[in-house]
Order: structure tokens, then C-alpha cells, then sequence
């Protein structure tokens, strides 16, 4: 992993740091002066692995490893076990992911699809999925008219595996958009 030794006055929004073991990305910082004592940064830390996000301060003159962060292209091309098959976009280099370091990220991977590989020099951090992706759903009971007062919803099997909840006039075959951060339905497509 490449790492690069800043003093914590420097942090600012983007930027990657190691953190607890963990790798973090700021994304938000305030530098705070009191009139007694010495300055300090309050700043909310994204883990970028799982997703959580705390929040934490620094002394300014805390010295903080930061993380070289590269993002690589890549396309999705099949799972064979646990193992999940990638390309590099520009290389064409084929290399593969377990699926213990991909998380809950592998619902949303279809075949073919184009994702971004956060890498830091040789070790893959972690997949960057885009924030909505469009899937067809595989099955879903029929919505029953009068069933609740207003909006309804029910479970749907998308055609990745994922399990999310749609309103009540989605069917199967119907091609819907959801945000790979929440888990989410957005919108029939």
C-alpha cells in the first residue's frame, strides 16, 4: 500500500488516510482554533470498505498516514465460486476478487458491467460501484389492488439475486433502477 506521511492541519475533503487499520476517506473537515489550546481538526470519516462513517478529531500537528488511492476501469465478467472475474479497461489484464473482500457489493455486480477498482500501488482496496444501476427483475408476487391505503410495496428478485422492495405495479421482466449505495428502488426504467 502506498503511504504518505501528512500532518492532520493538511487534511481536506477526498482525501484518503489509514486509519484504525482501515482505510477512510474525509469527507468533511473543519479546522477549530479555541481561544485556549492548541488548534484541532473535527472531521467525518467514511470507511471505504463498509460503508460506516464516524466521526473523529485531530490534533493539527497529529501526524496521519495517507493513502495513494489509484482507480482502475474494470469490467465484470463472471463468478466462478467465490471467485469474481475482472479486465482492466485499458490493460486488458484479467485478474480476480474474493468474495469475502467484495462485501455486500456483489448483489448489484452484473455481467459486462463497468466498475471502478480502487487500488493503492499492487494491493485492490475495495470496488466502486455507480451510484445507480439498472437491473431486470427475475420474479416478484403480483400486487393485489386495495391492499393498502396508499403506495405499497413488495419484495423483488432482481436478475443479480438481490432481493429489494418495489411498488406494487412492478412485475417480472420490468427493468428497474437502483441506488447501489442504499440498496434501493429509484425507478421503473
Amino acid at each position: 500500500m502506498k503511504k504518505v506521511v501528512v500532518i492532520a492541519n493538511n487534511l481536506r475533503t477526498g482525501t484518503h488516510i489509514l486509519f484504525q487499520g482501515n482505510v477512510y476517506v474525509v469527507l468533511e473537515y473543519q479546522h477549530v482554533k479555541p481561544g485556549k489550546g492548541g488548534a484541532f481538526m473535527k472531521t467525518k470519516i467514511k470507511n471505504i470498505q463498509t460503508g460506516e462513517i464516524i466521526s473523529h478529531t485531530f490534533r493539527s500537528d497529529e501526524r496521519v498516514e495517507q493513502v495513494i488511492i489509484e482507480e482502475v476501469k474494470v469490467q465484470y465478467l463472471y463468478r466462478t465460486g467465490n471467485s469474481f472475474h475482472f479486465m482492466d479497461m485499458e490493460t486488458f489484464e484479467e485478474f480476480s476478487m474474493e468474495k469475502e473482500k467484495l462485501g455486500d457489493k456483489i448483489q448489484f455486480l452484473k455481467e459486462n458491467s463497468e466498475v471502478v477498482l480502487l487500488k493503492s500501488g499492487e494491493e485492490i482496496i475495495t470496488l466502486q460501484l455507480p451510484n445507480f444501476i439498472e437491473l431486470r427483475v427475475k420474479e416478484t408476487p403480483p400486487g393485489v389492488k386495495g391492499d393498502t391505503v396508499s403506495g405499497g410495496s413488495k419484495p423483488a428478485t432482481l436478475e443479480t439475486g438481490a432481493v429489494i422492495q418495489v411498488p406494487l405495479f412492478i412485475k417480472p421482466g420490468d427493468v428497474v433502477r437502483v441506488d447501489t449505495r442504499t440498496g434501493k428502488y429509484v425507478e421503473r426504467a
